[in-house]
């Protein structure tokens, strides 16, 4: 099946796929050949595709999932990364961050919780697919 994942900055993928698992707001779904066509919700996670025989890894942030009537898919994601190109350092330093304001912020008003919420769990995803799939050397 066709299968595309773009983002605000670019295309990451545009190919010939067997199956994609991603997650979505009311769970992880697999896309076979032949699914029915449908939109949905995406939450932060680790996205996965196979291509012949091989699986693929992404951590995404959040976005949408349409699986059209010609059985493609097209991911529409705030941001989609691959393992490799993870950088675990900053991932760490940025979810620490995050906690760091969600603590402060719970002694403040005027706190946009969500946003707060949908970082961390954004690094998070990016840490476990980047720890996931890291290639030691």
């Amino acid at each position: 099946m066709k299968f595309q994942i773009i983002t605000p900055e670019r295309t990451v993928s545009s190919e010939e796929i067997t199956q994609v698992t991603v997650p979505t707001a009311d769970g992880e779904i697999t896309v076979l050949n032949n699914h029915i066509p449908l939109v949905s919700v995406m939450k932060p996670g680790e996205l996965r595709y196979l291509k012949n025989g091989e699986e693929s890894s992404l951590a995404v942030s959040g976005g949408f999932v349409e699986v059209k009537n010609d059985g493609s898919v097209v991911i529409l994601a705030d941001t989609a990364e691959h393992a490799h190109e993870i950088d675990l350092t900053q991932a760490t330093e940025a979810h620490d961050r995050a906690v760091k304001l969600m603590a402060e912020a719970r002694h403040g008003e005027d706190v946009d919780y969500t946003a707060l919420q949908t970082k961390i769990e954004k690094e998070l995803s990016r840490l476990r697919v980047g720890n996931k799939y890291r290639k030691l050397p």
